[in-house]
Protein backbone atom coordinates (compact mmCIF):
# COMPACT_ATOMS: atom_id res chain seq x y z
CA UNK A 1 0.00 0.00 0.00
CA UNK A 2 1.73 3.52 -1.17
CA UNK A 3 2.40 5.87 1.81
CA UNK A 4 -0.43 7.94 0.45
CA UNK A 5 -3.15 5.62 0.79
CA UNK A 6 -2.10 4.73 4.35
CA UNK A 7 -2.50 8.07 4.97
CA UNK A 8 -5.88 8.60 3.66
CA UNK A 9 -6.83 5.15 5.50
CA UNK A 10 -5.70 6.11 8.86
CA UNK A 11 -7.15 9.24 8.88
CA UNK A 12 -10.35 8.37 7.89
CA UNK A 13 -10.61 5.87 10.44
CA UNK A 14 -9.05 8.25 13.19
CA UNK A 15 -11.95 10.31 12.88
CA UNK A 16 -14.81 7.94 12.25
CA UNK A 17 -13.55 5.29 15.05
CA UNK A 18 -13.19 8.68 17.53
CA UNK A 19 -16.81 9.15 16.57
CA UNK A 20 -18.03 5.82 17.12
CA UNK A 21 -15.92 5.51 20.03
CA UNK A 22 -17.50 8.67 21.48
CA UNK A 23 -21.13 7.05 20.68
CA UNK A 24 -20.10 3.78 22.27
CA UNK A 25 -19.08 6.04 25.55
CA UNK A 26 -22.00 8.08 25.81
CA UNK A 27 -23.92 5.26 25.86
CA UNK A 28 -22.09 3.53 28.41
CA UNK A 29 -22.25 6.72 30.57
CA UNK A 30 -26.09 6.73 29.74
CA UNK A 31 -26.64 3.44 31.19
CA UNK A 32 -24.75 3.66 34.02
CA UNK A 33 -25.76 6.97 35.52
CA UNK A 34 -29.70 5.40 35.08
CA UNK A 35 -28.30 1.73 36.83
CA UNK A 36 -25.92 3.37 39.79
CA UNK A 37 -28.04 6.28 40.52
CA UNK A 38 -26.62 9.89 42.21
CA UNK A 39 -24.82 8.10 45.01
CA UNK A 40 -22.94 5.61 43.23
CA UNK A 41 -21.96 7.30 40.54
CA UNK A 42 -20.41 9.72 42.94
CA UNK A 43 -18.28 6.73 43.89
CA UNK A 44 -17.27 5.98 40.62
CA UNK A 45 -16.37 9.65 39.51
CA UNK A 46 -14.64 9.85 42.96
CA UNK A 47 -12.68 6.88 41.92
CA UNK A 48 -12.02 6.78 38.52
CA UNK A 49 -11.15 10.83 39.16
CA UNK A 50 -8.44 9.58 41.68
CA UNK A 51 -6.59 7.08 39.44
CA UNK A 52 -7.20 9.95 36.52
CA UNK A 53 -5.11 12.02 38.30
CA UNK A 54 -2.57 9.41 39.37
CA UNK A 55 -2.86 8.38 35.67
CA UNK A 56 -2.10 11.85 34.54
CA UNK A 57 0.62 12.66 36.67
CA UNK A 58 2.72 9.70 35.61
CA UNK A 59 2.08 10.19 31.85
CA UNK A 60 5.28 11.48 31.60
CA UNK A 61 4.14 12.55 27.40
CA UNK A 62 4.81 8.35 26.32
CA UNK A 63 2.95 8.63 23.06
CA UNK A 64 3.93 11.88 22.03
CA UNK A 65 7.68 10.87 22.49
CA UNK A 66 7.49 7.30 21.16
CA UNK A 67 6.09 8.78 18.04
CA UNK A 68 8.63 11.36 18.02
CA UNK A 69 11.76 8.85 18.50
CA UNK A 70 10.59 5.97 16.28
CA UNK A 71 10.76 9.06 13.21
CA UNK A 72 14.45 9.99 13.73
CA UNK A 73 16.80 7.80 12.45
CA UNK A 74 19.51 7.82 15.57
CA UNK A 75 18.53 4.16 16.83
CA UNK A 76 17.09 1.03 16.13
CA UNK A 77 13.47 0.75 16.01
CA UNK A 78 13.26 -2.41 17.62
CA UNK A 79 15.43 -1.62 20.34
CA UNK A 80 14.37 1.89 21.05
CA UNK A 81 10.19 0.51 21.21
CA UNK A 82 11.44 -2.26 23.83
CA UNK A 83 13.43 0.24 26.19
CA UNK A 84 10.59 3.12 25.98
CA UNK A 85 7.85 0.17 25.76
CA UNK A 86 9.65 -1.55 28.92
CA UNK A 87 10.14 2.00 30.74
CA UNK A 88 6.47 2.74 30.31
CA UNK A 89 5.99 -0.67 31.75
CA UNK A 90 7.99 -0.57 34.85
CA UNK A 91 6.28 3.72 35.56
CA UNK A 92 3.05 2.21 35.01
CA UNK A 93 3.04 -1.08 37.16
CA UNK A 94 4.92 1.30 40.08
CA UNK A 95 2.72 3.98 40.38
CA UNK A 96 -0.89 1.94 39.47
CA UNK A 97 0.17 -0.41 41.83
CA UNK A 98 0.63 2.35 44.68
CA UNK A 99 -2.73 3.98 44.11
CA UNK A 100 -4.80 1.21 46.01
CA UNK A 101 -2.38 1.79 48.86
CA UNK A 102 -2.47 5.82 48.37
CA UNK A 103 -6.56 5.83 48.27
CA UNK A 104 -6.63 3.75 52.16
CA UNK A 105 -4.97 7.44 53.66
CA UNK A 106 -8.20 9.77 51.76
CA UNK A 107 -11.20 9.68 53.68
CA UNK A 108 -13.58 8.37 51.11
CA UNK A 109 -16.46 5.70 51.44
CA UNK A 110 -15.23 2.30 51.70
CA UNK A 111 -16.37 1.30 47.95
CA UNK A 112 -14.51 3.77 46.61
CA UNK A 113 -11.63 2.48 47.99
CA UNK A 114 -12.46 -0.88 46.83
CA UNK A 115 -12.93 0.79 43.44
CA UNK A 116 -9.86 2.27 43.00
CA UNK A 117 -8.00 -1.07 43.89
CA UNK A 118 -10.22 -3.20 41.10
CA UNK A 119 -9.43 -0.49 38.51
CA UNK A 120 -6.12 0.39 39.33
CA UNK A 121 -5.83 -2.59 36.51
CA UNK A 122 -7.54 -0.60 33.95
CA UNK A 123 -5.06 2.61 34.38
CA UNK A 124 -2.05 0.07 34.11
CA UNK A 125 -3.48 -1.01 30.59
CA UNK A 126 -4.18 2.86 29.70
CA UNK A 127 -0.78 3.46 30.26
CA UNK A 128 0.58 0.68 27.86
CA UNK A 129 -1.69 1.87 25.60
CA UNK A 130 0.30 5.24 25.60
CA UNK A 131 3.99 3.17 23.85
CA UNK A 132 1.33 1.79 21.31
CA UNK A 133 -0.38 4.65 20.31
CA UNK A 134 2.85 6.61 19.69
CA UNK A 135 4.38 3.19 17.92
CA UNK A 136 1.16 2.83 16.16
CA UNK A 137 1.49 6.76 14.99
CA UNK A 138 5.20 6.46 13.88
CA UNK A 139 4.32 3.62 11.74
CA UNK A 140 1.07 5.36 9.93
CA UNK A 141 -1.31 2.68 11.62
CA UNK A 142 -3.30 4.59 13.40
CA UNK A 143 -5.86 2.48 12.81
CA UNK A 144 -5.27 -0.01 14.63
CA UNK A 145 -5.50 2.37 18.15
CA UNK A 146 -9.14 3.26 16.75
CA UNK A 147 -9.85 -1.04 16.35
CA UNK A 148 -8.45 -1.71 19.61
CA UNK A 149 -10.57 1.54 21.62
CA UNK A 150 -13.87 0.48 19.75
CA UNK A 151 -13.00 -2.90 20.37
CA UNK A 152 -12.79 -2.09 24.32
CA UNK A 153 -15.59 -0.05 24.26
CA UNK A 154 -18.00 -2.65 23.10
CA UNK A 155 -16.34 -4.78 25.55
CA UNK A 156 -17.61 -2.51 28.31
CA UNK A 157 -20.72 -1.48 27.07
CA UNK A 158 -21.63 -4.74 26.90
CA UNK A 159 -20.38 -5.69 30.08
CA UNK A 160 -22.50 -2.48 31.58
CA UNK A 161 -25.83 -3.89 29.71
CA UNK A 162 -25.56 -7.28 31.49
CA UNK A 163 -25.03 -5.68 34.61
CA UNK A 164 -27.96 -4.15 34.16
CA UNK A 165 -29.80 -7.21 33.82
CA UNK A 166 -28.27 -9.28 36.13
CA UNK A 167 -28.14 -6.30 39.34
CA UNK A 168 -24.28 -7.16 39.67
CA UNK A 169 -23.93 -3.72 41.50
CA UNK A 170 -21.26 -1.36 41.77
CA UNK A 171 -17.58 -2.81 42.18
CA UNK A 172 -18.95 -5.47 39.56
CA UNK A 173 -19.11 -2.35 37.23
CA UNK A 174 -15.60 -1.52 38.04
CA UNK A 175 -14.14 -4.95 37.44
CA UNK A 176 -16.29 -4.67 33.78
CA UNK A 177 -14.47 -0.96 33.11
CA UNK A 178 -10.94 -2.42 33.41
CA UNK A 179 -11.91 -5.45 31.81
CA UNK A 180 -12.62 -3.46 28.81
CA UNK A 181 -9.32 -1.39 29.51
CA UNK A 182 -7.04 -4.94 29.00
CA UNK A 183 -9.05 -5.78 25.79
CA UNK A 184 -7.90 -2.75 24.16
CA UNK A 185 -3.85 -3.10 25.65
CA UNK A 186 -4.24 -6.47 24.37
CA UNK A 187 -5.76 -6.25 21.05
CA UNK A 188 -2.68 -3.80 20.60
CA UNK A 189 -0.04 -5.65 21.82
CA UNK A 190 -1.15 -9.08 19.65
CA UNK A 191 -0.77 -6.21 16.46
CA UNK A 192 2.84 -5.35 17.92
CA UNK A 193 6.30 -6.66 16.41
CA UNK A 194 7.43 -9.30 19.33
CA UNK A 195 8.55 -7.00 22.44
CA UNK A 196 11.51 -7.64 24.39
CA UNK A 197 11.69 -6.32 28.19
CA UNK A 198 15.26 -4.40 27.87
CA UNK A 199 16.94 -1.05 29.27
CA UNK A 200 19.51 -0.07 26.74
CA UNK A 201 21.42 3.18 28.62
CA UNK A 202 21.86 5.08 25.23
CA UNK A 203 18.24 4.98 24.48
CA UNK A 204 17.03 5.31 28.09
CA UNK A 205 19.75 8.86 28.33
CA UNK A 206 18.14 10.09 24.84
CA UNK A 207 14.63 9.00 26.09
CA UNK A 208 15.23 10.82 29.42
CA UNK A 209 16.49 14.64 27.40
CA UNK A 210 13.28 13.69 24.93
CA UNK A 211 10.84 13.61 27.82
CA UNK A 212 11.06 15.34 30.37
CA UNK A 213 10.09 18.45 29.22
CA UNK A 214 6.37 17.37 28.17
CA UNK A 215 6.84 15.08 31.49
CA UNK A 216 6.90 18.50 33.55
CA UNK A 217 4.40 19.84 31.69
CA UNK A 218 1.83 17.05 31.69
CA UNK A 219 2.64 16.62 35.40
CA UNK A 220 1.09 20.51 36.24
CA UNK A 221 -1.64 19.76 34.17
CA UNK A 222 -2.26 17.01 35.99
CA UNK A 223 -2.95 19.97 39.14
CA UNK A 224 -5.69 22.29 37.49
CA UNK A 225 -7.00 18.97 34.91
CA UNK A 226 -7.79 16.71 37.63
CA UNK A 227 -7.33 18.67 41.11
CA UNK A 228 -10.98 19.63 41.07
CA UNK A 229 -12.06 15.53 40.97
CA UNK A 230 -9.28 14.73 43.83
CA UNK A 231 -10.05 17.74 46.28
CA UNK A 232 -14.23 18.18 45.52
CA UNK A 233 -14.35 14.14 47.60
CA UNK A 234 -13.10 15.82 50.22
CA UNK A 235 -15.68 18.66 51.15
CA UNK A 236 -18.86 17.72 49.36
CA UNK A 237 -21.10 14.36 49.72
CA UNK A 238 -20.80 11.61 47.06
CA UNK A 239 -24.21 12.84 45.55
CA UNK A 240 -22.90 16.28 44.67
CA UNK A 241 -19.78 14.65 43.09
CA UNK A 242 -21.81 12.32 40.99
CA UNK A 243 -23.80 15.69 39.63
CA UNK A 244 -20.83 17.05 39.27
CA UNK A 245 -19.06 13.82 37.55
CA UNK A 246 -21.64 13.77 35.08
CA UNK A 247 -21.43 17.18 34.07
CA UNK A 248 -18.29 16.58 33.28
CA UNK A 249 -18.22 13.85 31.04
CA UNK A 250 -20.17 15.92 28.56
CA UNK A 251 -17.50 18.62 29.12
CA UNK A 252 -14.94 15.60 28.17
CA UNK A 253 -16.57 14.94 24.41
CA UNK A 254 -15.93 18.59 23.96
CA UNK A 255 -12.70 18.24 25.07
CA UNK A 256 -11.51 15.08 23.53
CA UNK A 257 -13.25 16.85 19.98
CA UNK A 258 -10.40 20.07 20.72
CA UNK A 259 -7.47 17.03 20.71
CA UNK A 260 -8.57 15.23 17.88
CA UNK A 261 -9.08 18.56 15.42
CA UNK A 262 -5.41 19.68 16.71
CA UNK A 263 -4.16 16.08 16.57
CA UNK A 264 -4.64 15.69 13.09
CA UNK A 265 -3.42 19.37 12.51
CA UNK A 266 -0.11 19.16 14.41
CA UNK A 267 1.89 16.89 11.82
CA UNK A 268 1.32 20.03 9.22
CA UNK A 269 2.42 22.66 11.85
CA UNK A 270 5.31 20.62 12.77
CA UNK A 271 6.54 20.42 8.84
CA UNK A 272 5.82 24.10 8.00
CA UNK A 273 7.48 25.16 11.08
CA UNK A 274 10.69 22.84 11.23
CA UNK A 275 11.57 24.57 7.41
CA UNK A 276 10.90 27.90 7.75
CA UNK A 277 7.75 27.68 5.30
CA UNK A 278 6.32 30.88 7.14
CA UNK A 279 3.05 31.61 4.93
CA UNK A 280 2.52 28.07 4.73
CA UNK A 281 2.75 27.83 8.77
CA UNK A 282 0.50 30.67 9.07
CA UNK A 283 -2.08 29.77 7.27
CA UNK A 284 -2.57 26.05 8.88
CA UNK A 285 -2.04 27.60 11.79
CA UNK A 286 -5.03 30.22 11.53
CA UNK A 287 -6.72 26.69 9.78
CA UNK A 288 -6.34 24.91 13.66
CA UNK A 289 -7.58 28.12 15.42
CA UNK A 290 -10.90 28.37 12.95
CA UNK A 291 -11.31 24.60 12.92
CA UNK A 292 -11.73 24.70 16.88
CA UNK A 293 -13.54 27.67 16.87
CA UNK A 294 -16.29 26.25 14.33
CA UNK A 295 -16.68 23.25 16.38
CA UNK A 296 -16.12 24.46 19.89
CA UNK A 297 -18.29 27.99 19.92
CA UNK A 298 -21.49 26.45 18.44
CA UNK A 299 -20.81 23.52 21.39
CA UNK A 300 -20.37 26.23 24.00
CA UNK A 301 -23.81 28.02 22.95
CA UNK A 302 -25.97 25.08 22.47
CA UNK A 303 -24.93 23.68 25.83
CA UNK A 304 -25.55 26.94 27.96
CA UNK A 305 -28.93 27.24 26.09
CA UNK A 306 -29.89 23.34 26.42
CA UNK A 307 -27.92 22.47 29.58
CA UNK A 308 -30.79 20.77 31.40
CA UNK A 309 -31.85 18.70 28.33
CA UNK A 310 -28.55 17.57 27.60
CA UNK A 311 -28.12 16.06 31.29
CA UNK A 312 -31.60 14.92 31.06
CA UNK A 313 -30.73 12.54 28.42
CA UNK A 314 -27.69 11.59 28.87
CA UNK A 315 -27.75 11.12 32.50
CA UNK A 316 -31.95 10.28 33.11
CA UNK A 317 -34.48 12.88 35.21
CA UNK A 318 -32.09 12.33 38.51
CA UNK A 319 -29.37 14.56 37.31
CA UNK A 320 -31.08 17.54 35.81
CA UNK A 321 -29.42 19.23 39.02
CA UNK A 322 -26.22 18.80 37.18
CA UNK A 323 -27.96 20.79 34.08
CA UNK A 324 -27.19 24.12 36.15
CA UNK A 325 -23.77 22.94 37.15
CA UNK A 326 -22.61 21.87 33.35
CA UNK A 327 -24.40 25.51 32.05
CA UNK A 328 -21.60 27.41 33.97
CA UNK A 329 -19.06 24.49 33.57
CA UNK A 330 -19.38 25.16 29.73
CA UNK A 331 -17.79 28.55 29.89
CA UNK A 332 -14.53 26.64 30.55
CA UNK A 333 -14.67 25.78 26.74
CA UNK A 334 -13.63 29.16 25.84
CA UNK A 335 -10.44 28.29 27.51
CA UNK A 336 -10.23 24.92 26.28
CA UNK A 337 -10.87 25.62 22.66
CA UNK A 338 -7.62 28.51 22.71
CA UNK A 339 -5.59 26.00 25.36
CA UNK A 340 -5.41 23.45 23.30
CA UNK A 341 -5.28 24.85 19.83
CA UNK A 342 -2.20 27.31 21.50
CA UNK A 343 -0.51 24.02 23.27
CA UNK A 344 -0.52 21.90 20.23
CA UNK A 345 1.17 24.50 18.67
CA UNK A 346 4.24 24.93 20.89
CA UNK A 347 4.70 21.73 20.63
CA UNK A 348 5.12 22.29 16.36
CA UNK A 349 7.39 25.16 16.79
CA UNK A 350 9.15 23.60 19.71
CA UNK A 351 8.28 26.03 22.57
CA UNK A 352 7.43 23.21 25.06
CA UNK A 353 10.23 24.63 27.90
CA UNK A 354 8.98 28.24 27.46
CA UNK A 355 5.41 27.00 28.41
CA UNK A 356 6.06 25.41 31.67
CA UNK A 357 5.65 28.30 33.45
CA UNK A 358 2.36 28.49 32.04
CA UNK A 359 1.46 24.97 33.27
CA UNK A 360 3.45 25.42 36.21
CA UNK A 361 1.83 28.93 37.50
CA UNK A 362 -1.72 27.50 36.71
CA UNK A 363 -1.38 24.30 38.18
CA UNK A 364 -0.28 26.43 41.40
CA UNK A 365 -2.96 28.92 41.62
CA UNK A 366 -5.52 26.23 40.26
CA UNK A 367 -4.58 24.04 43.83
CA UNK A 368 -4.44 27.02 45.81
CA UNK A 369 -8.03 28.42 44.50
CA UNK A 370 -9.49 24.41 44.64
CA UNK A 371 -8.96 24.35 48.68
CA UNK A 372 -9.94 28.08 49.26
CA UNK A 373 -13.19 27.44 47.61
CA UNK A 374 -14.10 24.59 47.59
CA UNK A 375 -14.60 24.59 51.12
CA UNK A 376 -16.44 27.53 50.91
CA UNK A 377 -19.05 26.95 48.06
CA UNK A 378 -18.71 23.51 47.25
CA UNK A 379 -18.67 22.23 43.58
CA UNK A 380 -19.38 26.09 43.11
CA UNK A 381 -16.42 26.88 43.91
CA UNK A 382 -14.83 23.50 41.77
CA UNK A 383 -16.40 25.24 38.32
CA UNK A 384 -15.10 28.66 39.25
CA UNK A 385 -11.51 27.55 38.83
CA UNK A 386 -11.86 25.45 36.42
CA UNK A 387 -12.78 28.12 34.31
CA UNK A 388 -10.07 30.30 35.87
CA UNK A 389 -7.63 27.60 34.70
CA UNK A 390 -9.25 26.83 31.57
CA UNK A 391 -9.22 30.85 30.21
CA UNK A 392 -5.81 31.51 32.08
CA UNK A 393 -3.74 28.42 30.03
CA UNK A 394 -5.23 29.45 26.81
CA UNK A 395 -4.72 33.37 26.86
CA UNK A 396 -0.87 33.23 28.38
CA UNK A 397 -0.59 30.01 25.83
CA UNK A 398 -1.67 32.45 23.31
CA UNK A 399 0.58 35.21 24.09
CA UNK A 400 3.70 32.82 23.78
CA UNK A 401 2.61 31.21 20.81
CA UNK A 402 2.17 34.79 18.67
CA UNK A 403 5.83 35.77 20.58
CA UNK A 404 7.37 33.19 19.65
CA UNK A 405 6.10 32.89 15.92
CA UNK A 406 5.23 36.29 15.08
CA UNK A 407 1.97 34.98 13.99
CA UNK A 408 -1.03 37.27 15.25
CA UNK A 409 -4.36 34.72 14.17
CA UNK A 410 -7.07 36.98 11.90
CA UNK A 411 -9.88 37.45 14.12
CA UNK A 412 -12.45 38.50 11.36
CA UNK A 413 -13.45 34.63 11.04
CA UNK A 414 -13.89 34.04 14.64
CA UNK A 415 -16.01 37.19 14.60
CA UNK A 416 -17.92 35.66 12.24
CA UNK A 417 -18.09 32.03 13.69
CA UNK A 418 -18.89 33.87 17.28
CA UNK A 419 -22.04 35.65 15.30
CA UNK A 420 -23.33 32.54 13.70
CA UNK A 421 -22.82 30.88 17.28
CA UNK A 422 -25.65 33.17 18.63
CA UNK A 423 -27.49 33.42 16.22
CA UNK A 424 -27.57 29.53 16.34
CA UNK A 425 -28.34 29.64 20.21
CA UNK A 426 -30.63 32.71 19.87
CA UNK A 427 -32.88 30.47 17.70
CA UNK A 428 -32.85 27.75 19.99
CA UNK A 429 -33.69 29.74 22.75
CA UNK A 430 -36.71 30.77 21.21
CA UNK A 431 -37.74 27.27 20.38
CA UNK A 432 -37.77 25.78 24.14
CA UNK A 433 -40.48 23.31 24.27
CA UNK A 434 -38.66 21.20 21.05
CA UNK A 435 -36.78 17.55 22.02
CA UNK A 436 -33.11 17.98 22.24
CA UNK A 437 -32.60 15.58 19.30
CA UNK A 438 -34.61 18.15 17.50
CA UNK A 439 -33.12 21.45 18.84
CA UNK A 440 -29.91 19.31 17.38
CA UNK A 441 -31.01 19.27 14.34
CA UNK A 442 -32.52 22.55 14.03
CA UNK A 443 -29.31 24.42 15.80
CA UNK A 444 -27.21 22.22 13.26
CA UNK A 445 -29.12 23.21 9.93
CA UNK A 446 -29.04 27.08 11.10
CA UNK A 447 -25.59 26.66 11.76
CA UNK A 448 -24.43 25.37 8.56
CA UNK A 449 -26.75 27.98 6.71
CA UNK A 450 -24.88 30.94 8.48
CA UNK A 451 -21.40 29.18 7.66
CA UNK A 452 -21.82 29.67 3.60
CA UNK A 453 -23.76 33.14 4.24
CA UNK A 454 -21.19 34.39 5.96
CA UNK A 455 -18.44 32.18 3.70
CA UNK A 456 -17.01 31.21 6.91
CA UNK A 457 -15.33 28.54 5.10
CA UNK A 458 -14.82 27.49 1.62
CA UNK A 459 -16.35 24.79 -0.13
CA UNK A 460 -12.67 23.34 -0.79
CA UNK A 461 -11.80 23.54 2.91
CA UNK A 462 -14.46 21.81 3.55
CA UNK A 463 -14.35 18.61 0.99
CA UNK A 464 -10.53 18.53 2.20
CA UNK A 465 -12.20 17.55 5.90
CA UNK A 466 -14.78 15.52 4.88
CA UNK A 467 -12.62 13.32 2.18
CA UNK A 468 -9.85 11.89 4.23
CA UNK A 469 -7.93 10.80 0.48
CA UNK A 470 -7.99 14.87 -0.12
CA UNK A 471 -6.70 15.38 3.48
CA UNK A 472 -4.35 12.71 2.53
CA UNK A 473 -3.01 14.43 -0.84
CA UNK A 474 -2.30 17.51 0.75
CA UNK A 475 -0.82 16.26 3.98
CA UNK A 476 1.32 13.68 1.36
CA UNK A 477 1.99 16.61 -0.86
CA UNK A 478 3.55 19.10 2.82
CA UNK A 479 5.39 15.66 4.58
Amino acid sequence: MSTLRKIALNTGVQISGKIISTTLGIATVMIMTRYLGVEQFGWYTTAVGFLQFIGLLTDFGFTVTTASMLSEPEFDKTKLFNTIFTWRFLTALIFNGLAPIFIIFFPYPAPVKLAVGIAAISFFALALNQAFVGYYQAKIKSALVAYGEIIGRIVLLGGIILSLYFNWGFLIIMAIVAFGSIVNCLYLWSKCETIKFSLDKKISQALYKKIWPNATAVIFNTFYLQGDRLILPLFVSQTLVGLYGAAYRVLDIVIQIATLIMGIMLPLLTFSWSRGLTKEFKERYQLAINLSALVLFPALIGIIIKAEPIMQFVASDKFVGSGNILRYLSLSIFGICFGVAFGYTTLAINRQRQSLWIYGTNALLSIIGYFIFIPRFGVWGAVGVTIFSEIYSGLLLFILVTRASHTWPKISTLLKITLASLIMGFSLWRLPNQSLLISILIGLVIYVILILILKIISWDTIQTILSPKKFAENRADKL
